[in-house]
This record gives structure tokens, sequence and C-alpha cells, in this order.
């Protein structure tokens, strides 16, 4: 049997097909070792690896750097609205040292990051602003069964992608007072915080483009606090600038769920006045926004300049460009306000209410007293319009307001986002059918022009070229390679669903992901892994609402059957979940605490053997995501439906051929569209069906008596049997799960196991199963984020995206 390809080798191959081409590996090897030399100072007796690898990463950065420049400047001009192996080096070991970037949370700042990258390569003239937070992400460590955070000091050996720029660094103030007078509005005595910009290049695969994304990073003023010259107050003053540059310092690492802290106010705003100030710089020195002889107002910078409000984090972008249209540009309230809504749309991205910003009006009026008066405009204004169209009508007036009434006044973000903005948009059709019929609704009433639905997407040249080379050679084999940049090509796939050597190759694919990953896990975890088990995995923020706890019982359940049957013939599946739990978050943490100590036992089991394993993948990250989900076989999404606004990780599995066992929730219910129902494994309560028992009231306790192997394994995790040492350990959890559970795990425990056994049926017959992987990749060109990106541009900011190839630095023309 001939020896599979390594990921070098393949990635050699594909380089030669022509997917992942480098120019000249000569020149390559010059501008290396010149890197290597007068960059780091070292030589080849010396040097780390990790000096190879920042060498390699300056050298690639060379080759982006003319198309750069030359993207900028095609942009001003025209006005438009995985590496392969070279220079003898292990090109897999230097990739294991760049550091992840975890400057978001969970799905939606990777969402963003594709975003990026799709919006490069469809030659948008985008940039992505964002925050240069120190510390991302923090790094997770399972110790004793526990997380624990670690800092993640993704910074410390420098970053060779970004380039600071400090000529275009900028004053946000804080605090102060606001003075009215004959000439207008002023913010006086304000606290200032300097924006220093770092960019980083996005290139565009294929095109020559190269846009920017620019995060910004906070830096006290040269006199911050320098008053009182004696030296015990000028040491205080020069360690007081911390207080100013904490701001960029750490990610808050919440995921759906809102936390009403200054500093988090204080982010947000911090990022939204920098970048502000850089659109209407970058406007005004642009020739649309200003001739040879006159300065122009701001008044076209709709037809110029389009701002995406990612979810509620950046909608003080709002209230923001009505002060500076107001009280610098000396706009009227109406024009700035046409403007404002003009230029503005909003992304939601969660239905949760606990998620849902909301913040005390006391923390504005300290922080941002000028942005509180516009606020309190705005809502006026826009109560005014409710009240002509409801007379009357005060409870509308009490929900639609965006100042909400209570023991402490609040500022709901949703709602000043949504009466800003001239396009507001959910992330899946069935989000954004929910966002109009419940939460949204009084707003879709009024104008139900303003709402869409974008479906999110993920960018194949990540989640599908560079993480698994070998699925992408073998479908270029078939169908050409122009699917890496047109994925709804992958429906010629179909053609193949009959082909003994395609529905080989790709199941060869699969095993040799398997067999690559199961040597990591063996090398990590210390567990001896069936490479021909099921590899059966779920990935994602660890909240209730995602059901980690659903898949526990699951576990319990096949366990206690195994012990129960041990001759049996079972179907094997070694069961992975991975997953942050917010630090602030007991409930989540409880759940990997359980799952932990569910592999305890069930690990330990000499009846079980490797029919079942249990690995919780400790610090689950961006790269952790290119190894595992190339080798998954099932793809566990089952949220309680109507509570996950799309998911993006479901596609990224759907894409790299596993198959998916999940409710009708997100972009579940489009994919199973696409690949067609009968294709994936969905179970469980549909929308209505869950509206349906809130009504009526859910009752655990009536399930946990009457479904028997439910009721075994709630007393099982009661009783102590997976915590001997600590037998009450997960009392609480339980306690939860019968009387307090938002999201129905008993309710839809049944239907899972019953499903769950249709997966390990179809398993035993690997080319059926293989015959539906080729159905759900030949299904999921509708997942790229080009589409998406696409959508976006036509039909919120009036731009047409393209696939033309913009002229090179060094190109003759």
């Amino acid at each position: 049997m001939a020896k599979p390809l390594t990921d070098q080798e393949r990635k050699k191959q594909i380089s030669v097909r022509g997917l992942a081409g480098v120019e000249n590996v000569a020149d390559l090897k010059t501008n290396f070792n010149r890197h290597l030399h007068f960059t780091l100072v070292k030589d080849r007796n010396v040097a780390t690896k990790r000096d190879y690898y920042f060498a390699l990463a300056n050298t690639v950065r060379d080759h982006l750097v003319g198309r750069w420049i030359r993207t900028q400047q095609h942009y001003y001009e025209k006005d438009p609205k995985k590496r392969p192996p070279l220079l003898g080096l292990d090109m897999e070991e230097l990739q294991d040292i760049e550091e992840d970037a975890g400057l978001g949370n969970g799905g939606l700042g990777r969402l963003a990051a594709c975003f990026l990258d799709s919006m490069a390569s469809l030659g948008l003239a985008a940039y992505g602003y964002g925050i240069r937070y120190e510390f991302g992400i923090f790094n997770q460590k399972i110790v004793n069964g526990w997380q624990v955070e670690e800092a993640d000091d993704w910074l410390r050996y420098g970053n060779p992608w970004e380039k600071a720029r400090p000529e275009y660094m900028r004053p946000v103030h804080f605090y102060g007072r606001v003075e009215h007078t004959a000439e207008g509005v002023k913010w006086v005595d304000t606290q200032v915080v300097l924006a220093l910009p770092y960019d980083t290049p996005v290139p565009g695969y294929r095109n020559n483009i190269v846009n920017t994304m620019r995060l910004w990073s906070a830096k006290a003023p040269c006199d911050f606090n320098l008053k009182d010259f004696n030296v015990g107050g000028y040491i205080q003053a020069v360690l007081d600038r911390n207080l100013a540059e904490n701001i960029s310092r750490v990610l808050y690492p919440n995921d759906n769920f809102f936390e009403g802290k200054e500093l988090r106010l204080k982010q947000e705003y911090f990022v939204v006045a920098a970048t502000l100030q850089d659109i209407v710089r970058r406007f005004k020195a642009s020739k649309f926004g200003s001739t040879e002889f006159v300065r122009m107002d701001l008044s076209t910078l709709p037809n110029k300049v389009a701002i995406q409000l990612n979810d509620t984090h950046p909608a003080l972008a709002i209230p923001e460009l009505m002060r500076i249209l107001v009280d610098l540009e000396k706009l009227t309230w109406e024009k700035a306000w046409d403007i404002v809504v003009r230029t503005c749309a909003y992304t939601n991205h969660t239905v949760l209410p606990e998620a849902l910003e909301r913040w005390p009006v006391d923390l504005f009026q300290n922080l941002l007293p000028r942005h509180l008066e516009i606020i309190y405009e705005i809502n006026r204004r826009h109560l005014e319009r409710i009240s002509k169209l409801y007379p009357g009508d005060t409870d509308r007036m009490r929900r639609m307001s965006l100042i909400e009434e209570g023991d402490v006044k609040k500022i709901n973000m949703a709602h000043l986002c949504i009466v800003g903005s001239h396009a507001v948009n959910g992330v899946a059709r069935i989000h954004s059918e929910i966002i109009k019929n419940t939460v949204f609704k009084d707003f879709y009433d009024v104008d139900p022009q303003k709402f869409q639905n974008k479906t999110n997407g993920i960018t194949p040249r990540r989640w599908l070229v560079m993480c698994n080379p070998g699925l992408a050679e073998v479908i270029a084999e078939r169908i050409g390679e122009d699917f890496v940049r047109d994925l709804d090509q992958l429906k010629k796939l179909e053609e193949f669903l009959n082909d003994e050597a395609f529905i080989r190759d790709v199941a060869k694919i699969k095993q040799e992901n398997k067999l690559k990953f199961a040597a990591h896990l063996e090398e990590h975890y210390k567990v001896k892994i069936n490479p021909n088990s099921m590899f059966d995995v779920q990935v994602k923020r660890i909240h209730e609402y995602k059901r980690q706890l659903l898949n526990c019982l699951h576990i319990i359940t096949l366990y206690n059957r195994i012990k129960k049957e041990p001759s049996k013939s079972w179907v094997p599946r070694t069961i992975m979940i991975g997953g942050k739990a917010a630090p602030g978050y007991h409930t989540a943490k409880m759940i990997i605490k359980l799952i932990t100590s569910i592999g305890d036992i069930v690990n330990n089991d000499p009846v079980v053997g490797d029919r079942l394993k249990v690995i919780f993948l400790e610090n689950y990250r961006v790269t952790l995501a290119e190894k595992v989900v190339p080798a998954a076989d099932l793809s566990e999404q089952i949220s309680t439906a109507g509570t996950e606004a799309s998911g993006t990780g479901n596609m990224k599995f759907m894409l790299n051929g596993a198959l998916t066992i999940g409710t009708m929730d997100g972009a579940n219910v489009e994919m199973a569209e696409e690949a067609g129902e009968e294709n994936l494994f969905i179970f469980g309560m549909r929308v209505d069906d869950v509206e349906a028992m809130d009504k009526k009231g859910y009752d655990a306790v009536s399930y946990y008596n009457k479904i028997p192997e439910l009721k075994q394994a709630i007393d099982q995790i009661s009783g102590g049997f997976f915590s001997p040492s600590q037998p009450d350990l997960f009392k609480d959890l339980v306690k939860m799960l019968m009387h307090h559970d938002r999201f129905k795990v008993f309710a839809d425990y049944e239907d899972y196991i019953k499903c769950q056994e249709k997966v390990s049926q179809l398993y035993k017959n690997p080319k059926e199963w293989t015959r539906k992987v080729i159905h759900n990749i030949a299904g999921s060109g509708k997942f790229s984020s080009d589409r998406t990106i696409s959508q976006y541009a036509r039909e919120i900011w009036g731009m047409e995206p393209s696939l033309e190839k913009i002229a090179a630095p060094d190109d003759p023309r």
C-alpha cells in the first residue's frame, strides 16, 4: 500500500497545480537570508526555529508590500466604493510557532476575518477596524479537569505582519463636561488618550489586491497627568499612564453575555472615535472629498463610505458621527441625521436577552456626557415619530424607546443601532425571521424595508485549501480549480456521487486526516485513539444554549449501553468536545468539569476499551480548528431551536466532509436545504415547538420520570458516579437541568438518542456514508463568505464586487 502523502508533499503537489503558487523560489531564498542576517541579526549557526519563522514572515510580507501600496493607489485613482514548502524548512514546524491573533471571542471575530479575506478577493475597497489587544482571548489550560485561564501574551516576540503608523495617531476624549455656547456645543475638560494604528495586510486571492486591517492601540499623551512638577507627582503621573493604556490591554472574554463595565465602554468608544476620525480624514483627503479649489462638506459621505456595525459593540458610531457633523462640521441636525442613517448599517448576531447591550445612563453621563445628550435627542425625535404613527400607544413607546426605565436607567444599544441605520440584518434566514417576528417586531412594523437577511459564510481559502489540501486536491482533479473563488462550482461534484474512484479518494483523505489528528491527540493527551472510530466533534464556546450537556447525556447513555451489553458489536466513537468558558460563567465551567470527569471514567473502563473515548480538546482556537475540522466525521450542532443566530463552525465541518447532527437552528436550516435534509441528521423541536412549550411551560421532571435511560444518566451525575471523591460536585448542574433549564435539554433527549442510533447505523456502511459526505460538500457552495460579502456589497453598501486582477507593482502595464 502506498504511503500517504504528508501535508507538505500535498501542498507541493497543489503548488504544481497552481492552487497555492509561489513566484520565484531563488528570490525568496535570497530575501529570506537577507532578513535572517539584517532584520534578525542571526546566522544559520545560532538561528532558532522562531528566527526562521520571522525571517520567512518578513519575506512573505515583502512580497505583499508592493501590492499593498499599489492597491491603495488603485482605490484612490479608480474611486471604487497554504504556503508551499521552500527553503528546505519544515513549514509545519514554523506554522506552529506563529501565534493565533485571538482578538475575538467566538464566531464573531473569526467571521470578520473571513469577511476581510472575501472583501480583498472580491476587489472591494474595504478596511477592517478593531482594537489591537495586548492580551487576546485567554489560553485555556485544563488542570485536574477544571478550566484555568492564562494570559495570552501573543505579542511577546513581536508580530511580523503588522506595521505601526504613528503618523496617523488620533486623540480620543473621555469624561469632561458639555458647554452650550453661542458658537455651538463644546465638549471640554476631557481626558485624552491617543489611538495608535497598526496596519496588517489582507491579501486577496490571486488578484494582486492587498487591503488593510487597522487595529488601534491606546497610548497616553506626553502630558498625561503631568501637571504637578514635584518629583513624587511626576513619578506617579508617569506610572498613571498605564491607566490610559489599559484601554487596549485585554479582550473581555464574554461570548453572548453582556458585561457592563466602564473599561468595556471605554474600549467601545475608543475604537469608534479613532475609526471615525480616520474615515473622515481619508474622505477629506480624497479627490471626492475635496477639489483643487473647494473643500467639500461631508454631505456626500454616504455615497462613498459605508459603515457596517458588526453587532452593537460599535453602536457608538451613530452618536459619534452625529457629534462630528453637528458640533464640529456645524451641519443642521436634520442634515447630519440623514448622513448618519444612510452611512450606517447594523448586523445583529444574537437574540439572547443576556447578550444584548444595555448601558447604564449614569455611566454614560460620567464617561461620554455629550453622547448621552445626543442619544436623548435621537430618542426624543424617534418617539415623536412613533407617537404620531400610534397615537396614545404608550406601551409601544415604552417598548421602542432607546432608554429603558427601571431601577437603573439603561440605553438599549440594539434600538439605537436600528433607529440609526438604513439596513438591519440577521445572519441566517431563520434568525432574520425571528428578529422581524419577535425581538424587533415593533421596529419591523414601522420600517419593514430596513430588515434583510445575510446568511454568514466562511472563506474557502483558509477553510478548505489551506486546512485540508488533500480534499482540495481531489476536488480540483475532478472539477478544476475555479471553485476556490466560486464555491458554487462544488455542485459539479454531484456528478461523481456514484464514481467509485472519487468515493474512495474522499474516504482516503478523511482517513489520512484522522490518522494525523489521532497522532496529535495521542501526543498531547496520552490517550490511545482508535483511528477507525467515528470522530464525533463538538467545538464551540461552552454555553448552556449550545447544549454540550445534551452531548454529555448521549455519552453517558452510550457508555451505559456498552456496559450492559459488552459483547454486542458497537460502532466505536471518539467523542471530542472543545471550547472556552467565560471566566465568570460558573455553569459553563462546571460543564467542562463534567465532560472531563465523564472522560476519566469512560476512558479508564476496560470493559469499554477503544469502543468509546471522551476527550476534552484543550484551548480550542483557530490553529486547533484547522486540525480537527478536516478530521471530523460527525459535527454536533445541537443548540435549542431559535437560539443560535447562524453558526459558522457548522459550515466548516460541512465543507470538509463531516456529516451534521443538528437541530433546525441557525444556518443548519439552510445547510439541510442545500445538501438535502436526508443527508443531515436532523432531530428535535423546531422554533414553533419551542415557542409552544414556552407558552404551556416546560416540565423537565416529567421527561426524567418517563425515560429510564435519561433517569439513569441524571442519577449517575447527581449521585457522584462520575465524581466519586466529591459525590455532590454536580448537584447544582442537575438542579438546573431539572428545574431552571431555559434550553430544554431533556425535551430533545429522546429524539437525539434515536438520531445518534441512525448515525451509528450509517457509519457501518462506509460507501453510503461517503456518498452523503459528497452530497454535503457539493451543497456547501452557498456558505462561502464571498457570497455573503457580495450580498452585503450589492444590497447594503451599493458597491459591485469584481474578480478583476489589478496590475502588480512590477507589471509593465
